[in-house]
């Protein structure tokens, strides 16, 4: 049997080698390797695949969410509204630019924010809500649209998890995770389902004057060249990246449909089991599974993921610490048991090895590991 990974991307590249290759050669050739032509039809390329106006490439998930903000002229105190539940990402970039990140708690179910929370977080001081498509499902954005409309707010998406999950609206629309706010932002760090062999990330937009102005502000504020129009910063993403995100593009689908197998393979091992509770997918959304996280119940979390370790079988936990409890973001506004739905996911959540080069082996070898020491714990 291989060797069990959290993310086996090696065995992933072996698949589309030749592609791959061929890409990154190309740019070698060209010497083409910041802004080439291997961007712009990485970016055409998703454009269509989403079904988004514009799509604007930048270095890094965590630059696409700061840029997105720096791109609404908001004001120092100005309030944006945040799950408390996810990455650091989403409440640094708040943060950074002087603006005053607001926790909100999250589903059980889902992960993603909770509308009633977020109903309750609004003030006069509210400018933007941030719900993060968390784990590979779209958090309830027909619900979050609608209080956005009616309280004057933007949308910006964090879709860093949520590549090619779709959103089905009540009329039976569907739209992709990413391509329904004002912005969105996304991430291809190699571990996404979309992923490049560096770092990497994109701004969504439909508005026209958005997209220009989010061109401008990751090219240094520039329209013309050497004319700052704006302030900005240097992001971008580089052709050879590019180059690798637009030979794994094509195949983007089969890969959400390999990880919906290995999900779909762990829910029937694991389902009904009194310590065990499965991933749920809500009636409104897709799910890519670039996480599949458990919630356990009565179990000894840290001894569950030594004796897993023993077994070569690699264990992680998504998030450990919720954004409000971090040193880096207390708050007098907050204290511990203000947002018991993240606290409790928080210390009983555990997200087992999930990517596209699983096989039965593996998938047997892991479960049944599992289902054993968790009985003991």
């Amino acid at each position: 049997m291989k060797a069990i990974q959290m993310v086996d991307l090696h065995s992933q590249y072996l698949k589309i080698k030749q592609e791959i290759d061929y890409g990154i050669f190309h740019v070698i050739e060209t010497s083409s390797f910041v802004k080439g032509g291997k961007v712009v039809d990485f970016q055409k390329n998703i454009e269509i695949y989403l079904g988004v106006k514009h799509v604007i490439s930048v270095a890094n998930g965590t630059d696409a969410l700061q840029i997105a903000l720096m791109s609404l002229g908001l004001k120092p105190g100005d309030e944006v509204i945040t799950p408390t539940f996810t990455f650091i990402a989403t409440a640094e970039v708040v943060a950074l630019l002087g603006l005053t990140p607001v926790a909100v708690d999250v589903d059980y179910d889902t992960f993603c924010l909770d509308i009633q929370s977020v109903e309750k977080a609004i003030t006069p001081k509210t400018k933007a809500i941030v719900p993060v498509h968390l784990f590979g499902q779209n958090a309830n954005m027909e619900a979050v649209l609608n209080l956005a409309k009616k309280h004057n707010l933007f949308v910006i998406e964090d879709a860093c998890q949520s590549m090619g999950s779709e959103y089905i609206f009540k009329d039976g629309a569907k739209k992709h995770s990413g391509t329904m706010g004002n912005i969105a932002c996304t991430s291809f760090f190699p571990s996404k389902n979309l992923g490049c062999y560096g770092d990497g990330g994109a701004i969504f937009t439909n508005d026209d004057e958005l997209a220009e102005k989010i061109t401008m502000i990751a090219n240094h504020g520039m329209k013309v060249r050497y004319h700052h129009d704006v302030v900005g910063v240097n992001s971008r993403l580089d052709s050879i990246q590019a180059a690798v995100l637009d030979a794994k593009l094509p195949h983007l689908n089969s890969y959400i449909a390999a990880r919906q197998d290995v999900a779909n393979f762990y829910n029937g091992a694991f389902a009904n089991h009194k310590k065990i509770i499965i991933p749920k997918t809500a009636d409104f959304t897709t799910h890519s599974f670039h996480q599949y996280t458990l919630k356990l119940i009565d179990t000894d979390r840290d001894r569950l993921i030594a004796e897993m370790q023993k077994k070569n079988i690699p264990v992680m936990i998504y998030y450990p610490v919720p954004l409000h409890l971090q040193k880096a973001y207390q708050d007098e506004r907050y204290k511990g048991g203000d947002f018991p739905v993240a606290e409790k996911l928080s210390k009983t959540v555990v997200s087992l090895p999930m990517h596209t080069e699983l096989d039965t082996e593996q998938l047997n070898y892991i479960s049944e590991n599992f289902l054993k020491i968790i009985a003991d714990c």
